[in-house]
Order: structure tokens, then C-alpha cells, then sequence
């Protein structure tokens, strides 16, 4: 549908001198010059092909259509003023979307959300848990946490936290039958595998241990399944740092051995460049990495 709009600038100077019934003073709301207003109004009435205000000396007033044109006008504009106001509210407040992983939902993010809701009441947080990588064309998502390497294409991509790796189980597992006091021991015990870039293997061989078998025992899918089972006595996980501190801190599992790997991946913040500007991007994102240098 083809609209027939004269231009808004033009709208604005009629709306403003027809309620001031002075150029001068719509001028003075506006912020601009009384030449311009008067520039404004005329190329408004050419458009129109209709007179809208009589020109007297020292004084000003509206024509027949004039006053017909102005309350729709105004109306319209009001209506323009409200839906305005209404969408940078919600920018500023309403719901913020968050998508990452669900292991560092469950494990990082979660655990710490309730120090952001109460810093920040007004804004209500949906947590999108997901393994795929979010099109933020297609989804409703303010910012994501992503797990990778930091290439992603056409975003703005800030590292939040790095990582290192190393085993972990269930504090009984120190004593008992089989205690676990060199890395040897792994062999009495179930290895439990998380299939994201983690590799017994790998860290068997940086250890310098053999005669483990590295491809036997529990297999998941996400690494929040995998630590689930070490903190229930499961076996031993190959962790990474970010994702069990808390757990750490909390008992709920233990630091096994002094051997760790560097990890090659890291966690990112991401998002369109512009959106980073939003009120409440700008507030998640400034405390995300206040939580993080608290790591």
C-alpha cells in the first residue's frame, strides 16, 4: 500500500506554530531558526496546494484547513511521540534474551543471574540454551555466550573467560579401596566423557601415564551431563576451570592431580556491533565481565 506522506520535518513546524500560533515560538521548541519554520510551512502548503495560515502583521491564524488538518496531525504525531517513548523503554528494560550453552547456563551463568536481578529489577532475563550458534537475524537474542575459537563473522566478538582443563571427581574417591593418589589410579576408576573438545587421551599423554584405557566408560553429550556424574561418584571428568569452580569452592568435587592442559578454546561475548549499544545489552555485558574478573 502506497502512503501519500508530506515530509515530517514539515508536520512538525505546522504542528508547533499552529499551537503557538507564532513562528517564533515554534521555533524556539524546535531549535531551530524562525526561517526555517516559516521555509517548512511553505513547502508544506506547496505540497498540500492549500493555504494553512493567514499572515497578519504581528500576528498569525489558522485557515479553514488549516484547523481541519491540525488535530489529525496531531494525533498522529502523538501517536508517533508514544510508540517512540514505548520502544525505548523496552530497549532499556522489558526482557533480555541470553543465548549459550547449556553447560555454562547450568554451571556459571545461572548460579550467578540472581546478583544481576537484584542490580537490576526492571529488567526480566530469558536464558536460550542452546548448542547451535544463534543467527541473530532470525532469533529474538540480545547477546550470546559462545564456546570456540573467537571467528565469527561480521559480530563483535570480546573474550570473557579462558580456561584450563584438568580431572575432577567426588571427594570419596581420595579414599576407599582404590584411592586416587597418582595419576595411575585413573586406571581403577571410570573415565567419564564429555564429547566437546575434551580427550582423555590427550591428557593421559601430557601426563606421561600409560596403560589407561582412555576410550572406556560413561559417554555424554554435554559437559553439565558429564560433571553431574562425577558429582554423584560416577567416575572422573575431565573438567574444564570455569565450568567447576563453583563446585570446587563448594565440595561437591575436588581438583585431582597437578596436571592440567591449556585451553585452546575460550568463552566470547557476541552480538551485531549496534546492538552493544543497547541500555540493556551495555548493563548484561558491563556485569558479565565484572562476574568474570571475580573468577
Amino acid at each position: 500500500m502506497s502512503r501519500r506522506l508530506p515530509p515530517l520535518n514539515a508536520l512538525r513546524a505546522f504542528e508547533a506554530a499552529a499551537r503557538h500560533l507564532s513562528f517564533t515560538k515554534a521555533a524556539e521548541e524546535l531549535h531551530v531558526t524562525q526561517a526555517a519554520v516559516s521555509h517548512q510551512i511553505k513547502a508544506l502548503e506547496e505540497w498540500l496546494g492549500l493555504p494553512l495560515f493567514r499572515r497578519m502583521n504581528r500576528a498569525l491564524a489558522l485557515t479553514e484547513a488549516g484547523q481541519n488538518y491540525l488535530p489529525p496531525v496531531r494525533e498522529a504525531m502523538d501517536t508517533l511521540s508514544q510508540a517512540t517513548d514505548r520502544l525505548i523503554r523496552a530497549d532499556s528494560s522489558g526482557t533480555l534474551t541470553i543465548s549459550t550453552m547449556p553447560s555454562f547456563a547450568s554451571k556459571w551463568l545461572v548460579p550467578r543471574l540472581v546478583r544481576f536481578q537484584k542490580r537490576h529489577p526492571e529488567m526480566d532475563v530469558r536464558v536460550h540454551s542452546t548448542a547451535q550458534v544463534v543467527d541473530f537475524a532470525r532469533h529474538d537474542v540480545d547477546l550470546a555466550i559462545r564456546f570456540g575459537n573467537g571467528l565469527w563473522p561480521d559480530l563483535r566478538v570480546e573474550r570473557l573467560l579462558t580456561e584450563d582443563i584438568f580431572p575432577v571427581g567426588h571427594p570419596s574417591l581420595l579414599s576407599g579401596k582404590r584411592p586416587l593418589v597418582n595419576p595411575e589410579d585413573l586406571r581403577h576408576h571410570t573415565l567419564l566423557h564429555d564429547d566437546y573438545n575434551i580427550s582423555w587421551a590427550v591428557w593421559c599423554r601430557v601426563a606421561g601415564i600409560e596403560g589407561v584405557d582412555t576410550e572406556r566408560g560413561l559417554r555424554f553429550d554435554d559437559s553439565s551431563f558429564t560433571l553431574q556424574a562425577a558429582i554423584n561418584g560416577h567416575g572422573i571428568a575431565l573438567a574444564r576451570g570455569v565450568l567447576v569452580a563453583d563446585d570446587i569452592a563448594a565440595g561437591r568435587l575436588v581438583r585431582l592431580f597437578d596436571v592440567r592442559l591449556p585451553g585452546s578454546l575460550a568463552y566470547y561475548v557476541v552480538a551485531p556491533q549496534h546492538y552493544f549499544s543497547r541500555p540493556k545489552v551495555k548493563a548484561f555485558y558491563d556485569w558479565l565481565f565484572e562476574e568474570a574478573g571475580a573468577v
